[in-house]
């Protein structure tokens, strides 16, 4: 599989990992250094940084995910071990855009270090 093929993969992972609150299927996907990145959280003011492991007991929990969501990939940005990847997807209750950087690891395998994203809630 070549690499833009397995950057996808990673992406579709993360999202539908997202999606059914797998958080087997996210832990193989996300680096262990993951963070989420957000400015306006959920109506907060500010940046609000979630770790991995924050990130998947939310799952775990149902604050975050369990909505199949459409995704569409915008754009792969691809450097040697390094890439961006601009995804947008829609949920029935929120529209989402979404950046999110991946790194080639040390097990070959493409894992998403950060997700930097924007929500807005359908009208």
């Amino acid at each position: 599989m070549a690499s833009i093929e397995k950057i996808e993969q990673a992406i579709t992972n993360f999202v539908k990992g997202g999606d059914n609150s797998d958080v087997v299927m996210l832990d193989k996907v996300l680096h262990k250094d993951f963070r989420v990145t957000n400015n306006g959280f959920m109506g907060t003011q500010g940046v609000t940084i979630i770790d991995k492991q924050k990130y998947l007991s939310n799952i775990r929990d149902g604050i975050f995910g369990g909505l199949p969501r459409k995704m569409i990939i915008e754009h792969i940005d691809k450097s040697d071990s390094i890439a961006i990847v601009k995804i947008r997807l829609e949920s029935s209750e929120n529209y989402f855009v979404s950046y999110n950087s991946l790194v080639l690891d040390t097990d070959n395998e493409w894992k998403l270090i950060n997700n930097l994203a924007v929500v807005e809630a359908k009208k």
